[in-house]
């Protein structure tokens, strides 16, 4: 099983890189089409969608998964533990959110690559879960762990927001950019309320989900540790 294990990591891991390379190449394309000249800004908000974010860390995870694999490791460190269960979190909601509130909505990151989008937030996010539940070297860990789990989150939530109305959109012709509507206050039915909310619903998907990811490490996990760490 570690043998497999191993392989499927690493594919998995080449088919987001891949899938982000990908978009990343069709939103340039995209972009130059609509005569932006400032590709910089353009690539930065590109990196700022919580997807990409979530989608690379989970690809370098797995790469690092793999390698400790190879090397023999057969249980995971507390530190490298926490790393995964904070990618597994990560993408197992932005498989939530995607698929029930945001599938079908044009986001900003210009025309969107079919095949690059379902990697994202189809098939990685259930590959990770999957990665998390029988892989071979997961650790206990206690609840206590939620805390780091968040930081990203909560980085992430106060970069977006501050960052936002400060920010010129190129293609589009606004003077603010957010990755997703439900943040924008301006496109808000109820302004910064509507975000508020929004967020805190969020918040608390993730927090929950996390609860989850760290309730499964505790239920004899594949690296036989039951002791909450």
């Amino acid at each position: 099983m570690r043998i497999l294990f191993i392989v499927v990591r690493l594919a998995v891991s080449a088919a987001i890189v891949a899938a982000v390379v990908g978009q990343l190449v069709t939103s340039v394309t995209f972009w130059q089409s609509r005569g932006v000249t400032n590709l910089t800004s353009n690539v930065v908000n590109f990196f700022s969608f919580f997807t990409v974010e979530s989608n690379v860390a989970s690809a370098v995870v797995l790469t690092v998964g793999a390698v400790l694999a190879i090397l023999g490791r057969h249980r995971d460190s507390r530190a490298f533990a926490v790393a995964r269960a904070s990618v597994v979190t990560y993408m197992v909601v932005t498989g939530i959110v995607y698929n029930l509130l945001l599938r079908g909505i044009e986001l900003p990151q210009g025309a969107t690559l079919g095949w690059s989008n379902e990697i994202l937030h189809v098939i990685a996010p259930a590959y990770l879960l999957i990665d998390w539940l029988f892989a071979p070297g997961r650790i206990a860990l206690s609840a206590r762990t939620i805390l780091p789990v968040l930081v990203f989150p909560i980085v992430w939530v106060v970069y977006t927001l501050v960052r936002g109305p400060f920010v010129v959109d190129q293609v589009y012709g606004n003077t603010f950019w957010y990755p997703y509507p439900f943040l924008n206050p301006a496109t808000s039915a109820g302004g910064y309320l509507s975000v508020l909310i929004a967020v805190v619903v969020i918040a608390a998907v993730i927090a929950l989900v996390a609860a989850g990811v760290l309730w499964i490490s505790r239920r004899t996990p594949p690296g036989r540790s039951r002791l909450p760490r």
